[in-house]
């Protein structure tokens, strides 16, 4: 599982595509 570091740097670009981002 990724690091929550790893997470919020994939969330951010992904937030568009996805919404799996955490909410921080």
């Amino acid at each position: 599982m990724p690091t929550i570091s790893q997470l919020v740097r994939k969330g951010r670009k992904a937030q568009q595509k996805k919404n799996k981002a955490p909410a921080l």
